[in-house]
C-alpha cells in the first residue's frame, strides 16, 4: 500500500498563460474543464487554446462589492448580498508577437501589409500590394500558391491569410474577430489588416509556403488570399475591445496544479510597456521591454445553477497528498 502525506502549500516558479478566442457573434467563450483536462501537457494544449508561454508579475484582484441587508429597529445585519461583480488581472508578457501585442492593447491590432509601389504614407500602413490567391489543397501549415506567386516569397517572409473585405459590417475576421465595423469601408484588404491568421514562412517550394507554425485559424477559408506583412501596429484610442477566454496554470513542484479560468476577458487599458533591467546592479543599463496586460473579467452564467461568475479556480492535488 502506498503512503500518503500532508502536502504543504504548492511551490511554483512561474505562471503559464493560454488564450482562446471568444466567438463575438454568438458571445460563446471557450471553456476549460479541469475534470477532463487537468493533466494536459503544458507544451501541447488542446485546440483552440493557444500557448502564450510563461508570464511574469501575475496579479489577480477582486473588486466585487458586498453589503449587508439590514433589518429591525435598531437595524442589524440579517445577511450579506453582492452589490456588484467585478475582477481584474494583470501580468507581463515575456515576448512580443502578434497575439501578445493584441492582448496587451485596448483596441484594434493591425498587420502592416507590404505596401504597393509608390503608395501614399499612412500611420497604420499604406495601400497594400495586391493579394495573391490561396490555391486548393492548402492546410494550416502549407499554403499552396501558383508558381508565379510563390516565386515572390522567400524563407523568412511573414504573411497574412484571410478573405477579401466586401463591405460587411459588424465583427470581421475569422475565427478571431479583429474589429467591429459600424459602417462599410473601401479597403478590400481590411480583413487581412486585422486578421490573426498570420504566419512565418520557413520554406518556399515551387508552388507553396511551408509555415513555422500552423495558422491560428486553421485551414484557409475558400476564397482566401495572402499578403506579405512587414510588422504590426496598434493605436491608442478607438472603440473596439478584444475579448478572449483565458487559462492560467501554476505548476507545483510535486505535480500539483492550480488553474485560474476566465471565460471572458477584455483589455482594461491601452497599450503599456514595462522595462526590466537585465542586470539588477545596473538599472540604467540594458533592459527588457515587456508588454503589460491589464484585463477586466466579464461575467458568464453557469448552466449548472444559473449563477453569474467571473472566474473558476480549481486545484489538482499531488498524487497521494491528503485531501
Amino acid at each position: 500500500m502506498a503512503n500518503s502525506f500532508s502536502a504543504p502549500a504548492p511551490v511554483a516558479r512561474r505562471v503559464r498563460a493560454y488564450f482562446a478566442p471568444v466567438n463575438r457573434v454568438t458571445q460563446t467563450p471557450v471553456l476549460f474543464d479541469p475534470s477532463q483536462l487537468g493533466a494536459f501537457d503544458l507544451d501541447a494544449p488542446t485546440a483552440p487554446w493557444i500557448d502564450m508561454g510563461w508570464i511574469e508579475n501575475f496579479t489577480r484582484k477582486s473588486t466585487s462589492k458586498s453589503g449587508p441587508i439590514l433589518t429591525g429597529i435598531p437595524a442589524s445585519s440579517l445577511e450579506q448580498t453582492r452589490h456588484s461583480l467585478e475582477a481584474q488581472i494583470s501580468f507581463d508578457f515575456l515576448g512580443w508577437t502578434k497575439l501578445t501585442m493584441a492582448l496587451a492593447t485596448g483596441s484594434q491590432h493591425m498587420n502592416l501589409l507590404a505596401p504597393a509601389s509608390g503608395a501614399n504614407a499612412a500611420a497604420d500602413g499604406a495601400e497594400a500590394a495586391l493579394a495573391v490567391s490561396v490555391q486548393n489543397g492548402s492546410t494550416a501549415s502549407i499554403i499552396q500558391l501558383s508558381a508565379a506567386d510563390a516565386a515572390n516569397f522567400a524563407p523568412g517572409s511573414m504573411i497574412a491569410v484571410d478573405t477579401d473585405y466586401t463591405g460587411q459590417t459588424g465583427f470581421v475576421g475569422s475565427p478571431v474577430s479583429g474589429a467591429y465595423l459600424r459602417q462599410p469601408l473601401a479597403d478590400v484588404d481590411y480583413i487581412r489588416r486585422v486578421t490573426f491568421n498570420v504566419g512565418l514562412a520557413l520554406g518556399v517550394s515551387s508552388a507553396s509556403l511551408i509555415l513555422a507554425q500552423p495558422l491560428p485559424g486553421g485551414v484557409p477559408l475558400a476564397g482566401a488570399k495572402l499578403q506579405a506583412i512587414t510588422g504590426f501596429v496598434d493605436r491608442e484610442g478607438g472603440t473596439f475591445y478584444h475579448e478572449w477566454s483565458a487559462l492560467f496554470v501554476m505548476q507545483g513542484s510535486q505535480g500539483d496544479r492550480i488553474f485560474f479560468h476566465y471565460p471572458r476577458l477584455q483589455s482594461l487599458a491601452g497599450a503599456e510597456e514595462s522595462a526590466t533591467p537585465l542586470d539588477s546592479k545596473h538599472k540604467s543599463g540594458l533592459a527588457r521591454i515587456l508588454l503589460k496586460g491589464n484585463f477586466l473579467a466579464m461575467p458568464v452564467t453557469d448552466p449548472l445553477d444559473g449563477e453569474r461568475v467571473l472566474c473558476y479556480r480549481s486545484f489538482k492535488p499531488a498524487a497521494y497528498a491528503l485531501i
